[in-house]
């Protein structure tokens, strides 16, 4: 059987698009783990922020935000940007960067947001439109729809070699041969291995480590307690259920493509960093996990056919917002993909920006 479209990685790149192109197309759904989202997709933080990746993002997010909140997969969380007077500088530039987009943004005293917040935290930018997102359920709604329009999901399927011939991709992986007219790299920290595999020239997408700690506080957590970030990156903590916390130290370690794991020194730099702007202790260190968050060069994410390489399709470089920016994501890639107008809620992207063209002149 030849399929339409083969999409390498079933995470949320590649389940969110297989559901938006099932309606017009075969698709082919190869996953190399033994269950889909083991990695970038199954460890990440499960919030929806219109801030989150800066507003070259920002445009993305927000269209998505509508589909998210219908979908039920939204819940009120609210953040808070935190800074002390040398970042006054970046508070500012922060609030120009986003001034015109729609997003709400407020100025407050984060004292009377924060309890025992440490002397020296001035700055307060409140963003109340930010949520938890239930990225489980959002990934496994993907991959039913997915498979409701005739998709087909193969999962220990790591890809070995994939060749073009007349007009069909010939691919051979861990679980058989299979054939597409189209193939899809949506593969996350391996996509420039995939495209070498397929002889494509690679873009430069490069896996980064964010680790990830699950604490427990004395005192705990408040009930209404936002996702608060640094607004100079340094870290970020946010509630979670049973009275936890979750805290990153905004790590960003460039990686090999691996089933990444947290390191002792940067766990003891979150917590350092954290007990560096409140004043409550850490009571237990429950968990601890790392993920891959993949960045092209300029940070943005690579839609669209590869101009060099017939059928190759790029659906990658999602770096930590690709979840909160799926719906969106997906209409723009799906409409590329099949050659069909975008919808409505995405109609004013400009999807150009995140085309594998910008990088033609550097890569190939």
């Amino acid at each position: 059987m030849i399929h339409d479209v083969a999409i390498v990685g079933a995470g949320i790149a590649g389940a969110s698009l297989a559901a938006a192109i099932g309606d017009a197309a075969r698709v082919l759904l190869l996953e190399a783990e033994d269950r889909p989202g083991y990695h970038a997709t199954g460890r990440s933080a499960a919030f929806w922020s219109e801030t989150y990746g800066g507003p070259a993002i920002q445009p993305l997010t927000s269209a998505s935000g509508a589909t998210l909140r219908d979908g039920g997969y939204l819940d009120p969380l609210g953040s808070l940007h935190i800074g002390r007077a040398q970042d006054a500088a970046a508070a500012e530039a922060f609030l120009t960067a986003f001034a015109g987009s729609g997003v709400a943004l407020d100025t407050v005293d984060p004292a009377g947001v924060v309890p025992r917040l440490r002397p020296g935290w001035t700055i307060g930018i409140a963003e109340p439109t930010c949520a938890y997102i239930d990225v489980a359920a959002l990934h496994g709604d993907y991959l039913a729809a997915a498979r409701r329009s005739g998709g087909t999901l193969v999962t220990s399927a790591v890809l070995r070699g994939a060749a073009r011939q007349d007009g069909v991709w010939r691919l051979d992986t861990a679980a058989g041969p299979f054939a597409a007219r189209l193939l899809v790299d949506a593969a996350g920290a391996w996509a420039d291995g995939i495209a070498r595999l397929a002889g494509v020239p690679p873009l430069g997408i490069t896996p980064h480590r964010r680790t990830m700690v699950q604490l427990r506080t004395d005192p705990a957590p408040p009930p209404r307690l936002p996702l608060v970030e640094d607004i100079a990156g340094s870290f970020y903590f946010k509630p979670e259920a049973g009275g936890r916390l979750w805290l990153t130290p905004s790590d960003e370690t460039p990686s090999d493509p691996c089933d990444a794991a947290a390191e002792e020194i940067d766990v003891a730099v979150a917590i350092d960093r954290f007990e560096g702007a409140v004043d409550w202790r850490v009571a237990g260190l429950e968990r601890r996990w790392a993920g891959l968050r993949s960045f092209a060069p300029d940070r943005l994410p690579v839609y669209g056919f590869d101009p060099r390489m017939p059928g190759f399709f790029w659906f990658a470089g999602q770096g930590g917002f690709g979840i909160q920016t799926a719906p969106a994501a997906a209409a723009l890639a799906a409409a590329l993909l099949l050659d069909r107008a975008p919808p409505a809620f995405v109609g004013a992207i400009d999807v150009d920006r995140y085309a594998p063209t910008r990088f033609t002149d550097v890569s190939g």
